[in-house]
């Protein structure tokens, strides 16, 4: 099976480089600095397990557009990784160079990029996935997986194929009925992300402490009444139920830190992949963590002040000047008059 990665940003490459490890047919679609620097330096790729593997650069198979990509007689995966906004623009790309009926697999954050995929690609075949892990890029050409968790995808023949081929290459694989419910499910533990960006603390560190807990606790519990609200029955991913995970952040430390002990399994360097995107200056996927709790609210008649607010806190945030959890609390729970703050 041949597998492009589109978007050779973190999670794209360790994907990608234990497939190759694993003697896949694997391309890099990304960015310049980042193939020019795979090219150069290889893929190394390593894991909180103790894995570690490298790639040398004239092994790997890169390219910087999809118009650039051989295409392979076998069946075509491509495993879409790059954030929300330039989802409609991907799949327009794939839709104009593969062929009908290609398998695209989404391993965004989100619950709307299956949908925008459908969009700008109608031929194709689309599969929802959901990774569960946090991956770091320390340099263009080193990834290192810094917490743990089981890959899931969509049930369908095709993914009954590929699944085999992840499992045997390093990578827990599960495939699940209603991924709707996983996507949804993945989002609540999402929502941690911009609390993390504004800490500008690790992830372990941010999540010891109980007053940024709270923060996350507290978007959590509006976006499970919405969700409630519409509907929604959010799947379990982690060992918590998620009903029951802002009851487990709001504990004081002593006993969550021995409740949640799985949950604080990571690295000390783990942090958020949107802590990475304020730091970088790029864009964040605020709109399709957030906002999406947000657009559903609106979709139920019904408000979510502290995840707008949350939408309007991110790109307002300057580096440098890290947020306790008592002040973004406050602002969150502020809600309509945050804007006049900033």
């Amino acid at each position: 099976m041949n597998f492009i990665i589109l978007g050779a940003g973190a999670i794209g490459c360790y994907v990608g480089a234990r497939l190759a490890l694993g003697g896949q047919h694997v391309t890099f679609v990304g960015r310049h600095r980042v193939i020019d620097s795979l090219l150069q330096n290889g893929l190394t790729v390593s894991d909180l397990d103790g894995f570690h593997g490298h790639i040398a650069g004239n092994r790997l198979r890169l390219a910087t557009s999809l118009s650039g990509v051989t295409l392979e007689d076998e069946p075509t995966v491509i495993l879409l990784c790059v954030k929300g906004g330039a989802t409609l623009s991907a799949a327009q790309a794939i839709a104009q160079v593969c062929q009908p009926e290609t398998t695209i697999v989404s391993l965004q954050n989100g619950v709307d990029n299956v949908g925008r995929i459908q969009a700008g690609a109608p031929q194709m075949r689309v599969l929802a996935g959901m990774v569960p892990y946090n991956v770091v890029m320390p340099t263009t050409h080193q990834v290192h997986r810094a917490s743990a968790g089981s890959l899931h995808f969509a049930r369908s023949p095709i993914s009954e194929q590929f699944a085999p081929l992840f499992k045997a290459a390093g990578l827990p694989t599960d495939l699940i009925d209603d991924m709707r419910a996983v996507q949804w499910g993945k989002l609540l533990l999402n929502l941690n992300n911009p609390v993390n960006a504004l800490s500008e603390l690790p992830l372990q560190a941010q999540l010891r402490d109980r007053s940024l807990r709270r923060v996350l606790a507290d978007l959590q519990s509006e976006a499970l009444a919405i969700m409630a609200r519409a509907g929604i029955v959010p799947a379990q991913v982690t060992p918590v139920a998620p009903r029951a995970l802002p009851h487990l952040l709001r504990l004081p430390n002593w006993l969550f830190t021995r409740l949640a002990a799985r949950m604080l399994r990571m690295d000390a360097q783990a942090r958020s992949s949107m802590a990475d995107d304020l730091s970088q200056g790029r864009v964040t996927e605020i709109d399709d963590l957030c906002g999406a709790v947000v657009r559903l609210a609106h979709a139920s008649g019904v408000a979510a002040p502290m995840n707008e607010a949350m939408c309007q806190l991110i790109p307002a945030h300057a580096l440098g000047h890290a947020m306790g959890g008592e002040q973004m609390r406050k602002m969150l729970r502020d809600g309509l008059h945050l804007q006049k703050s900033l």
